[in-house]
């Protein structure tokens, strides 16, 4: 499972949130986005960095889909989890914890 980091290049904030990541030692899992080259993403996070978000992986088997993340979909649904700043030590594990990090 991959948790990605909405950030930009010289955001403290975000510098602070990776450090979080860091400390809660999921920093294999993390990927950090940029959002300023991506239209898109500047337009959904620019104002609202550093965020970070998990996509759960989606596994089709033949009685239903399930979520890795713990979140239970069927097929047209695809839960995204973000936690949005500010968030502390204490956020950040409630939130890995309710998205399949332990």
């Amino acid at each position: 499972m991959l948790i990605t980091l909405y950030s930009t290049e010289g955001c403290h904030l975000c510098e602070q949130a990776y450090s979080l990541l860091v400390e809660a030692g999921v920093q294999e899992h993390v990927q950090v986005i940029d959002v300023a080259f991506d239209d898109v993403l500047f337009s959904r996070y620019g104002v609202t960095i550093p965020v970070v978000s998990i996509k759960p992986v989606i596994s089709t088997s033949s009685d239903a889909c399930s979520v890795t993340a713990g979140i239970v979909s069927d097929e047209s649904t695809h839960s995204i989890s973000e936690l949005g700043w500010p968030f502390d030590s204490a956020d950040l594990a409630a939130w890995l914890k309710n998205n399949g990090f332990n």
